[in-house]
């Protein structure tokens, strides 16, 4: 991987200001999205913005193994498309919060693996760059770590 490569040609220096610029780039991307989400090796929670005193009767969610839906009845889905991974539909769940956002709970089928995105056709976050909380690293297998 020439990435991989040229990164490791990189001075201590140089390193820390092109991991600064990916960082910024990639939260730019993220900030972009029409949802913020956040992951553990288990699991992604995605958090939609809906206007204010939206209820659940509201809501078009549909939750499929390798597909992600979430919209208003009669509008075009706010978010929509092929999930990156896999998920376990039994275990994934939606809830409406504050009226004003829907947080959609997926379970990973692969519950060793960091997600790059959550819908393949959006930008992608550098898995390698993760930290996870200390507390977490103990159930992670050793080439995850």
């Amino acid at each position: 991987m020439a990435d991989v490569d040229d990164y490791d040609k990189l001075t201590p220096e140089q390193r820390e200001a092109k991991d600064k610029e990916d960082r910024a780039r990639e939260a730019a991307e993220q900030a972009a999205l029409p949802y913020r989400w956040r992951q553990e090796l288990g699991e992604v929670d995605i958090y939609v913005p809906v206007p204010k005193g939206t209820r659940g009767k509201d809501l078009v969610v549909n939750i499929k193994k390798n597909r992600l839906s979430v919209g208003l009845k009669g509008k075009e889905p706010i978010m929509e498309g092929e999930l990156c991974k896999d998920i376990q539909v039994d275990e994934s769940t939606w809830t409406i919060e504050d009226q004003a956002t829907v947080l959609v709970h997926l379970e990973k089928i692969s519950r060793m693996e960091w997600w790059e995105n959550v819908l393949k056709h959006h930008p992608k976050i550098d898995v390698r760059k993760i930290n996870p909380e200390p507390g977490k690293l103990s159930d992670l297998d050793g080439e995850t770590r």
